[in-house]
């Protein structure tokens, strides 16, 4: 396999784990590229149920190295969790996961001041997970945080965070919230560092010497497009780049070692938190949700749902440079008798057929649709493209020339063996 770039062409939660847990398998190397403990990616092996934050999809097959790089942002306890949950599920976790030195590292002090800003905005709260990522990465960009490379040196990590907690209880103090203990802090992470240290490496080299071997790399996004900080609908956007371009930025492996980006979406439109979503339909949201659909991995929250944008698919295709779509959640839409697809946005009396980025422009953008014929029978058993109904394969060909970007993978389920290739 070519090296890959994986991304979400909606709003997150299109089922990348998924789609990238499929592709792994012709793959060398799984690298995580940019987000935190705030993604979450769930994975179904038989009957198994895998729900992965940090660590890389690629864990879940044999063989495969897999790196957290240094554009995520890491919560090290958690992380250690994390890795002891795989353990214990029977995943083996040695050699095959690496670690940037240079990946920045969440801190309790994140997590109060993330969830203290929710508080302070009210009813203009972005829908924060409040993991702390957003104000981990602002450390980042002030040149003020801490990395895995000074977590795992001891002398120095001590004053280094002393100092940080220190500065952030006068913060969390200016929020009327309780101090920080710097002694818990430091004892909780000193110890997850101990257990990190023997995979923290320069992944940026050893990710060159890799591609140097002709190995094959799928770069693995988390989020979706329009979460993008640069890109998405801004505020209402996570603090990194979720785009194609966050993978190089995130990994350190240049454009031109990219061979191709393939778009995961599903058939209809989802998004977890505030901000604009102008297909959003309750019956759409109540139907799926009925089926046991449509929950984050990471919260639990019931996501927000709606038919599927075109307009935005198209955007996104854009942005990210799409060759190839993956779609998912197919199989969610097969009782409906008619569906619905947006193919333009009315502002007043405009016609709008591009994703504004003025958030009051486009939160008060109306669909307009076109519909498509339901297929009204199950596709969850099926396996070649040939049997899926006629209606369905109209609507996914429809669904792909208003994206601008072929159609190679369509996935009626979450296990592996219900994924289609065209």
């Amino acid at each position: 396999m070519a090296n890959t770039i994986l991304v979400g062409a909606q709003w997150g939660d299109e089922g990348k784990g998924k789609i990238i847990d499929v592709l792994t398998e012709e793959a060398d190397i799984v690298v995580r590229t940019q987000g935190g403990n705030n993604a979450g990616h769930t994975v179904f092996i038989g009957k198994q149920k895998y729900v992965l934050h940090l660590v890389p999809s690629g864990i879940l097959r044999q063989g495969k190295l897999c790196v957290i790089g240094n554009g995520v942002v890491i919560d090290p306890v958690g992380l250690v969790g994390e890795i002891e949950g795989l353990v214990a599920l029977g995943i083996k976790i040695d050699s095959n996961l690496m670690i940037s030195e240079t990946a920045h590292l969440v801190f309790p002090y994140h997590r109060e001041i993330d969830a203290q800003r929710e508080i302070l905005k009210g009813k203009n709260k972005i829908g924060t997970t409040k993991r702390g990522i957003g104000p981990a990465y602002g450390d980042k960009a002030a040149r003020t945080g801490l990395r895995m490379i000074d977590l795992i040196n001891p002398s120095r990590f001590e004053p280094m965070l002393r100092q940080k907690i220190k500065e952030n209880n006068e913060i969390l103090k200016a929020f009327h919230a309780a101090p920080l203990s710097f002694k818990k802090v430091h004892d909780a992470y000193r110890a997850a560092g101990d257990k990190l240290r023997p995979f923290v490496t320069n992944t940026v080299v050893k990710l060159h010497e890799a591609s140097r071997r002709k190995a094959s790399i799928l770069f693995e996004g988390a989020q979706g497009t329009f979460l993008d900080i640069d890109h998405g609908t801004y505020p209402f956007v996570t603090s990194s780049n979720t785009t194609a371009g966050g993978a190089c930025t995130g990994s350190g492996v240049p454009p031109n070692r990219m061979d191709r980006v393939v778009g995961v979406m599903k058939a209809y439109t989802t998004r977890v938190g505030e901000g604009p979503l102008p297909t959003e339909n309750a019956e759409i949201a109540d139907m799926l949700h009925n089926m046991g659909r449509e929950f984050g991995a990471t919260t639990g929250r019931a996501r927000r749902c709606g038919w599927f944008d075109a307009v935005a698919t198209r955007h996104a295709t854009m942005v990210n440079g799409i060759d190839e779509l993956a779609v998912t959640n197919l199989d969610g839409l097969d009782s409906l008798e008619t569906i619905k697809v947006c193919i333009g946005y009315r502002y007043g009396s405009l016609r709008v057929d591009y994703v504004p980025n003025d958030i009051e422009t486009f939160s008060k953008c109306e669909p307009i649709y076109a519909e498509f014929q339901g297929w009204k029978t199950p596709t969850d058993q099926v396996k070649q493209w040939k049997q899926l109904p006629a209606k369905a394969r109209s609507y996914l060909k429809a669904i792909a020339e208003l994206t601008d970007a072929k159609l190679t993978i369509a996935s009626v389920g979450p296990s592996r063996d219900q994924t289609i290739f065209l």
